[in-house]
């Protein structure tokens, strides 16, 4: 487990040094040990303020992250558990609202126990004011990057940490909506884990403390500073990866035939999603799951740099692709909206997963959420397709009348196996009902189901 670090600690940490500064916190009357009489509250928060240094849980400032300024909120534990009461909505009110009015990132870094039990109700319902001022910030088009520290539990990993659009966590952080001393006697502690929550789609990423700066300040300039308008045409990617040397004359030109389109899309020896995104960007991070519990490691998703502004994307790796990677690609598609950024999409899939496990995790759901998605992005969309094109499960992830091909791809209603199948046709009969579907990029290109700048 990461060593427990204290508010100030995490922010000398993570921020540029002598930039902090902290905001002007609300002043607020209070009644002897609080609005419940709860005996001690006070004598408990005195103790609280001797032993950190702090007057509340929550420190919220100004500062520079490796060269971008953000508002930052840090937690104190050691403040009665990092807990969050009146005066703790107070100052995450205001320093929202400043967020706003500057147009500033918002960082928050949490290690909270939940609510302030001696506060009863009125510290629950401080949820509901962080949420508000969350959800105020995100339809204001800023970026919320919470870093989860040791513990984040309870209303504080429910609002400000799982609320955030990228979520990364210190390693061994505990994580979990209830606290250690809640939970059932037999639960499993290791599911209550940074790393577990990243497995399960939670959270997007494990990050050391030694590189928590360099991170945050790599993600900040992201996901500020977008492209403008269209993300650059990619069909020069085609040429820029091109395949293998040992391939380059078998496959120069386009198919001749409909299974031949096939068989260069489902060669090992392509290039595939990674190496266009290696070489599309200069860098990249990546977002991870589809906060429903669920990860597909056949859907590349995250923002890249490409001539010092950023451009999203959502790329499938050659898999069958899973119901949390539809999501993924969907969360990935409404938040480059919210920010302004456009999108790059890879299309490269056999199809939707179609075992039984995919449809328990709901596979028609995820696949309409994704088309809805494109359907409605408020920032304009480009895709390639770069090898396989099978039906639905890729047409999900296609822009409508932005989609381009390179020449070892094809894009059809149904595979050739299953179309011959359903027609009852004999195996030896694949090969020209490939034909007929008219899969090949210049088929594509003839049906104006694809652009392309020069015939093909």
């Amino acid at each position: 487990m990461t060593e427990r670090l204290s508010a100030r600690e995490t922010l000398a940490l993570v921020t540029d040094d002598t930039t902090f500064t902290e905001l002007p916190y609300p002043a607020r009357e209070s009644k002897p040990d609080g609005p419940l009489a709860w005996q001690g509250y006070d004598a408990s928060r005195a103790r609280a303020a001797d032993r950190t240094g702090e007057s509340e849980s929550v420190i919220c400032g100004t500062a520079t992250v490796s060269g971008t300024r953000a508002v930052l909120l840090a937690f104190e534990f050691g403040f009665l558990g990092g807990s969050l009461g009146e005066r703790t909505g107070d100052r995450l009110e205001a320093a929202y609202t400043y967020a706003r009015e500057h147009r500033l990132p918002v960082v928050p870094l949490v290690a909270t126990g939940g609510s302030r039990m001696q506060k009863g109700m009125i510290a629950l319902t401080q949820l509901q004011r962080v949420a508000r001022q969350s959800a105020l910030t995100r339809e204001a088009g800023l970026p919320q990057l919470a870093v989860l520290r040791d513990p984040t539990t309870g209303g504080g990993w429910a609002t400000l940490g799982a609320g955030a659009d990228v979520i990364l966590a210190l390693p061994g952080a505990q994580i979990g909506f209830a606290g250690s001393r809640v939970r059932p006697p037999d639960a499993d502690p290791t599911a209550y884990t940074a790393e577990a929550q990243v497995a399960a789609g939670a959270a997007d990423a494990i990050v050391r403390p030694e590189e928590l700066r360099e991170t945050l300040g790599k993600w900040l300039r992201l996901l500020t500073t977008p492209w403008g308008g269209q993300a650059p045409v990619p069909e020069a990617l085609g040429a820029m990866v091109g395949p293998p040397v040992s391939e380059q004359r078998a496959e120069a030109g386009l198919p001749v035939t409909g299974w031949e389109a096939v068989r260069r899309a489902r060669s090992p020896q392509r290039p595939r999603a990674a190496r266009y995104l290696d070489t599309y960007f200069t860098h990249r991070l990546a977002i991870s799951g589809d906060r429903c519990g669920g990860t597909d490691a056949g859907m590349l998703c995250g923002f890249g740099e490409r001539e010092g502004k950023t451009v999203a994307y959502a790329a499938q790796a050659g898999t069958a692709t899973r119901p949390a990677g539809y999501r993924t690609a969907a969360r990935l598609i409404r938040l480059a909206g919210r920010l302004g950024i456009p999108v790059l999409t890879l299309v490269d899939t056999p199809g939707a997963a179609n075992d039984a496990e995919a449809e328990r995790q709901g596979a028609g759901a995820a696949i309409a959420e994704l088309f809805g998605a494109v359907a409605s992005a408020r920032t304009p969309l480009t895709t390639l397709l770069i090898g396989e094109g099978g039906s639905g499960g890729a047409l999900a992830l296609a822009a409508p009348g932005n989609t381009w091909a390179t020449p070892h791809s094809y894009f059809s209603v149904i595979a050739p196996e299953s179309a011959a199948a359903i027609l009852k046709r004999p195996p030896e009969e694949t090969e020209s009902t490939a034909d007929q579907l008219r899969l090949r990029p210049q088929d594509l290109a003839e049906l104006g189901l694809i652009r392309t700048s020069r015939p093909l």
